[in-house]
C-alpha cells in the first residue's frame, strides 16, 4: 500500500502527514475529507496528557522523596510502606478531586465570559464588531479586507461570539459535556499519581520478599532505578503527543525529574542531619 493511500485511510492522517513530511498526501488527506464533519481528528487524547504526566511527575517524586527521607532516618522497611502507600493513596484523591474542580471551575468561568460577551453584541455590536476589526488590522490585515471579515461573521451571531472568546480573550469554549470531562481528568489525574507513585514503593515489597537477606541500602537502590526509569518513561510517552522524540522527551523528562527527586533527598538527608545533631545535644 502506498503512502497516500495509507494516510488517506488512518484517522488522524493529517497528523501523519505532518510527521512525515508528505505533503502530497497531506493533501489527499483534506481532498477526501471535504465535506464531512470533523475534518481532521486531532489526538484526543491529548486531552488528558496534562493529567496524566502531572500526577505521574508528582506521584513517583512525592513517593521517592518518602524513600528518601526514610533512607536517611533509617527507617525500617515497614515504616516505609505505611508511610508510603497511605501518603500516596491520600494524596493521590485530593490530586483527583482538586483537578476536577479546578478544570470546572475553569470551564464554568470561561463560559460565564461568553455569556457577557453575548450580552455585550446584543447591547452594542457596532463597537464589538470595531473591536474586532482592529484585532485584525494590528495582526496585519488591511482595514478593507479586515472590516469585510468581520460583517460577514458578524451576521452569524453565535459563531461570531465564539470568535471574539478566542481573539479578544484567548480562550477556547469548552464542551457542552464539560462537566464530564473534568470528571475524566480528575480520574486520570487519580490513577496516574497514585500508580506511578507506588512504584518506587514496590522495591520494598518485592524483594524482601525474594531476597529477604538483602539491606536497606539495595531497597533504596532499587527505588533509585525504578525511578529513574519511570521518569524516561513519562516523557516517552509525552513525545507521542508533540513533535519531540521519544529519546530526547524521555531525557528531558528524566534530568528535570531527576534535579527534583535529587533536591528532595539533599533535603531529607539535611533535615535529618539536622534531627540528629539536636538528638545528640
Amino acid at each position: 500500500m502506498s503512502t497516500d493511500e495509507s494516510t488517506s485511510l488512518v484517522p488522524n492522517g493529517a497528523r501523519k502527514s505532518y510527521v512525515d513530511r508528505d505533503g502530497v498526501a497531506s493533501r489527499k488527506f483534506h481532498d477526501t475529507r471535504h465535506g464531512q464533519e470533523n475534518i481532521e481528528e486531532h489526538q484526543e487524547e491529548g486531552g488528558f496528557l496534562k493529567p496524566l504526566i502531572f500526577g505521574g511527575l508528582d506521584g513517583i517524586l512525592t513517593s521517592f522523596a518518602i524513600v528518601a527521607g526514610a533512607a536517611g532516618g533509617q527507617l525500617s522497611v515497614p515504616v516505609v510502606l505505611v508511610l508510603g502507600f497511605s501518603n500516596i493513596l491520600a494524596d493521590a484523591l485530593a490530586m483527583g478531586v482538586g483537578e476536577f474542580l479546578s478544570s470546572k471551575a475553569e470551564n464554568e468561568w470561561i463560559l460565564s465570559e461568553r455569556k457577557r460577551e453575548s450580552w455585550e453584541m446584543e447591547t452594542y455590536p457596532e463597537g464589538e464588531i470595531q473591536e474586532m476589526i482592529d484585532i485584525y488590522t494590528e495582526r496585519g490585515m488591511s482595514k478593507e479586507d479586515a472590516t469585510s471579515v468581520i460583517r460577514i461573521m458578524s451576521k452569524y451571531k453565535e459563531f461570531f461570539v465564539d470568535v471574539m472568546m478566542a481573539e479578544e480573550l484567548a480562550l477556547q469554549i469548552p464542551e457542552e459535556n464539560h462537566v464530564t470531562e473534568s470528571m475524566k481528568e480528575g480520574v486520570v489525574m487519580f490513577f496516574s499519581f497514585a500508580t506511578f507513585g507506588s512504584l518506587p514503593l514496590l522495591g520494598y515489597v518485592i524483594i524482601p520478599a525474594m531476597f529477604p537477606e538483602l539491606g536497606s541500602d539495595i531497597l533504596f537502590a532499587s527505588s533509585c532505578v525504578v525511578t529513574a526509569l519511570v521518569l524516561f518513561l513519562l516523557g516517552s510517552v509525552k513525545s507521542f503527543f508533540s513533535a519531540s522524540g521519544w529519546f530526547v522527551s524521555g531525557l528531558e523528562m528524566l534530568f528535570l525529574g531527576g534535579c527534583c527527586a535529587t533536591l528532595a533527598y539533599t533535603i531529607g538527608q539535611f533535615v535529618e542531619g539536622l534531627i540528629a545533631d539536636e538528638v545528640q545535644l
